[in-house]
């Protein structure tokens, strides 16, 4: 038996072995791993902590990171070596059973003994942050809200940033009230907002703030940008020069006002050269210079404490700011009135109306603020009117400037927030939010022009800005033009008729009116008895009809080249600017007149939209040449913008225009318009999806689809 089992089992001798079949020995397992250890990143790199146990090899980590190491079992049978550390005071046995230290440079980590390991460190720096300023998205609104886009990033993110004004004293103009020597100010110095959720590794921010109120308006400055990560590290902007964005006032005394409340800000050696002009504005003005009694009154009370102050040697810098406050206030009651409340009732309700849609807040919350902004225009225009008729008397000119304005005061708001209700009902965000600036921005130009009401008086800067006013309504009707024969390409069954009822057509709504002569009866006549609907149209329009609409850009583009040649503002930075707009409008119209040539209608369409956006911002910089020329006259704010002898409201439109809207942007789009664009969009896909037509037609199509 014996022999037997000897056979099966093997020899004797093996038996005591069976214990060890298992995975491991009795004692591995009682004692459990003989040495741990761990790499901590800082807590600030959101980089989870290695087990040094599961590593081989290269280990790459920031630089920071804690390495802490545990040996267990006997003393000294384990010890650690390391290069990564840089210690050289305070360094323990290299047999302890415990090891932390710092990670300040490459090197190499071990382990020796039994069960050991070794690793090649890489500590990877902390790299400083970033920032620069985006110029594309930098704006100035009409009562002088800033905003700056700026854009950060940081390996491990940016905790803070802030935004430096610095007075850039060497390229002030240093004249009357600025030719003395300022009292000292610091800096202006401005929290950068951080994104308040998401990542901020890398981020694009806007800075909004309004300075109109600061010393500084209007001068030279240099802006310079900083952030900071968590390893107080600090990152800087280029310096970019600039004027401090402020808010422009168009009453001429209420800018008299601001430029004394400069001049005393700038220097208390200032005040009695600003008492004495405050009295000569003051002293027996002529009827309606002041909006109301109350205002001179003010004035007056105003350059009393002032010159008091003065006489005594007691104007402290206390004494000046309370008096620079009351002479901004003043200001304010000059340029707005009565209904400055009322106006910024209405500002605040756009802005959370516009937030609201941003967030994607409820229904009920947006109709809820669709009706505090209908309510808050509607008390705006209400003191607006009483302010008219407390008014009193005007000059002809400015009751016709006045009635033209009060045509959009019911209807076309009413209509404006009827269209944003609407776009929001259908969910359709982004455009009702487009609306909505388009309102806010029609309300700026409403402002504006109630501060240009009086300012008579033809100049050059105002005949240029009449004429390109005209060219750009000229470019509009051709822009027009082409848009529609483009229509008719893929609808040639469209009625003759409807197409000459769009805006435009014959010149009869303000558009392209300049333009009708060139049309001739080819398209003013409609459907000839006999005839198919837009049969004749597309037989007689379309030959030649690029020909026709290439000959009108081109003369179009001759005479924005006269007009180029003798504008005024040479040497102002904001004359430069309208220059190089203009110059931007030229090359537009160029590509225009080839494509008009070529039969590129989709093409032609995009350079004139081009076009007009340059004609636009030509137009908004010759008019910061003009505003920046009567400041310095003493008389800011005379220059009239786009408004010139024809005297249009802030639509731009021309009188007995009705609801029509003039040269500026398309501030009334009706559904109509919206509907057709989406028509037209199918139908080129529809035609694109046809294989049957030839390759050069469905070529076509895909470019207009790319351009739409």
């Amino acid at each position: 038996l014996g022999l037997v089992v000897a056979l099966l089992f093997g020899s004797v001798m093996r038996v005591g072995s069976v214990s060890q079949m298992g995975p491991g020995s009795g004692p591995d397992i009682s004692t459990g791993p003989a040495w741990e250890g761990w790499i901590e990143p800082p807590a600030y790199t959101g980089l989870p902590s290695l087990y040094l146990n599961d590593q081989k090899g290269e280990i790459r980590v920031p630089e920071g990171s804690r390495v802490t190491v545990r040996l267990y079992g006997e003393v000294g049978a384990l010890s650690v070596a390391e290069t990564v550390s840089g210690r050289t005071e305070d360094v323990g046995a290299a047999t302890d059973t415990e090891h932390s230290f710092v990670i300040v440079s490459d090197g190499r980590l071990s382990i020796d003994g039994p069960g050991g390991k070794a690793w090649t460190i890489v500590a990877t720096p902390d790299r400083e942050p970033a920032v620069s300023l985006v110029s594309d998205g930098a704006k100035t609104t009409f009562d002088g809200q800033m905003s700056q886009p700026f854009r950060a990033e940081d390996d491990h993110g940016v905790v803070a940033g802030k935004a430096t004004f610095r007075l850039d004293l060497d390229a002030v103009e240093r004249r009357y009230g600025l030719a003395v020597e300022p009292e000292p100010r610091e800096p202006i110095t401005i929290d950068l907002p951080m994104p308040i959720t998401g990542d901020r590794a890398e981020f694009t921010e806007t800075l909004i703030e309004n300075l109109s109120q600061h010393p500084w308006a209007h001068l030279p400055v240099t802006l310079e940008l900083e952030v900071t990560d968590a390893a107080e590290q600090a990152g800087q902007s280029a310096p970019e020069e600039m004027r401090l964005p402020a808010r422009r006032f168009f009453d001429p005394v209420a800018a008299s006002v601001i430029e004394m409340r400069r001049d005393l800000l700038w220097s208390r050696d200032n005040a009695p050269r600003v008492a004495q002009v405050l009295r000569a504005v003051s002293h027996a003005p002529e009827e309606g210079l002041f909006r109301s009694e109350t205002a001179y009154l003010r004035l007056r009370v105003i350059l009393r404490r002032l010159e008091t102050l003065t006489a005594h040697d007691s104007l402290t810098k206390e004494a000046r700011d309370e008096l620079a406050q009351a002479l901004w206030d003043l200001a304010l009651v000059l340029e707005d009135g009565d209904i400055g409340d009322a106006l910024e009732r209405m500002r605040a309700a756009q802005e959370r109306l516009s937030e609201a849609m941003r967030n994607g807040a409820s229904e009920d919350e947006i109709a809820r603020l669709m009706q505090e902004l209908r309510d808050a225009t509607q008390d705006y225009l209400r003191q607006k009117s009483q302010q008219a008729q407390r008014d009193g008397e005007q000059q002809e000119g400015d009751q016709q400037l006045s009635e033209n304005m009060m045509t959009l005061d019911q209807q076309d708001l009413q209509d404006m927030m009827d269209r944003i209700q609407e776009l929001m009902e259908e969910g359709r965000y982004a455009e009702a939010e487009q609306a909505l600036q388009e309102f806010q921005e029609m309300m700026e130009n409403l402002r504006m022009t109630e501060g240009q009401q009086g300012q008579q008086g033809d100049n050059p800067g105002q005949e240029a800005m009449e004429g390109l006013a005209e060219t750009l309504r000229d470019q509009q009707g051709l822009s027009d033009q082409a848009f529609r024969d483009l229509q008719e390409q893929f609808n040639p069954n469209s009625q003759q008729g409807q197409s000459q009822q769009n805006e435009g057509r014959d010149g009869s709504q303000g558009r392209g009116q300049s333009h009708q002569q060139g049309q001739g009866n080819q398209q003013g006549q409609g459907n000839q008895p006999g005839q198919q609907p837009g049969q004749q149209q597309g037989q007689n329009g379309q030959q030649g009809q690029q020909g026709s609409l290439g000959d009108r850009q081109e003369a179009l583009r001759r005479e924005l080249e006269r007009q180029r040649g003798n504008l005024p503002g040479a040497g102002s930075e904001a004359g430069e600017a309208a220059r190089e707009s203009l110059d931007r409008a030229d090359q537009a119209m160029r590509g225009a007149e080839d494509a008009l040539r070529q039969d590129d209608l989709a093409e032609a369409i995009d350079r004139q939209s081009e076009a007009m956006e340059a004609l636009r911002e030509g137009m908004r910089n010759l008019g910061e040449a003009m505003a920046e020329n009567n400041q310095t006259q003493g008389a800011q704010g005379q220059a009239r913008g786009q408004f010139g002898d024809q005297q249009n409201d802030p639509l731009g439109r021309a009188p007995g225009q009705g609801s029509q809207v003039g040269t500026q942007d398309n501030l009334l789009q009706g559904e109509d318009v919206y509907r057709r664009a989406r028509e037209l969009l199918d139908e080129i896909r529809r035609r694109s999806g046809e294989g049957e037509r030839p390759d050069v037609e469905l070529e076509y199509l895909k470019r207009l689809l790319e351009r739409f």
